[in-house]
């Protein structure tokens, strides 16, 4: 609990009233509230990540890290849950008047092994270290999905996996296999 005011209201203080000089700065939200309004309301507030204070030291760093690189962030936790949000949603609410999802034969066997882990909530130096890749190549190939799939970011290209059951099934049973 913050004094005089809210984690939300502060981001939104900042990312919305920043004078400069230089770019707004990206918040990260630190909360012990795992809860759904505060996940949702912090990001609009702007907040670029939202993560649990019970996340281990190196998740934090590397939260961290991945925010200054312009990365979203979310706990493994919210990711689920607002991924499940999104997918219960009725298409006419998610995408009005645009065309079907790509096709996902687009991409390479190795760019659908990384697509399954960033479904699954992992960041790239997670992915990079679960196939055996550097972290510049495991954004190289993120960034080479999304264009492949006309996609903007990480929780688009994470729906779209989990529509396509790449990601394994709410009820926690795994997608593919990841070699």
């Amino acid at each position: 609990m913050m004094p005089g005011t809210t984690g939300v209201e502060a981001t939104r203080r900042i990312v919305q009233d920043w004078p400069g000089p230089g770019p707004v700065p990206r918040v990260l939200v630190l909360t012990t509230f795992d809860l759904d309004e505060y996940v949702h309301a912090a990001l609009r507030a702007g907040a670029v990540g939202f993560l649990l204070k019970n996340s281990r030291p190196d998740q934090l760093a590397e939260a961290i890290r991945g925010a200054a690189d312009g990365e979203s962030v979310l706990a493994p936790s919210v990711t689920r849950r607002l991924i499940d949000t999104v997918t219960a949603l009725p298409p006419a609410l998610l995408a009005p008047g645009t065309a079907p999802a790509p096709e996902l034969g687009a991409l390479t066997e190795r760019e659908t092994q990384v697509l399954v882990l960033v479904a699954r909530g992992l960041s790239n130096a997670r992915i990079a270290a679960d196939l055996g890749l550097s972290e510049a190549t495991v954004k190289s190939r993120v960034n080479r999905i999304l264009t492949r799939l006309g996609l903007e970011n990480r929780v688009q290209a994470a729906l779209l996996a989990h529509r396509a059951g790449l990601a394994g099934d709410p009820d926690g049973r795994p997608g593919p296999e990841v070699v």
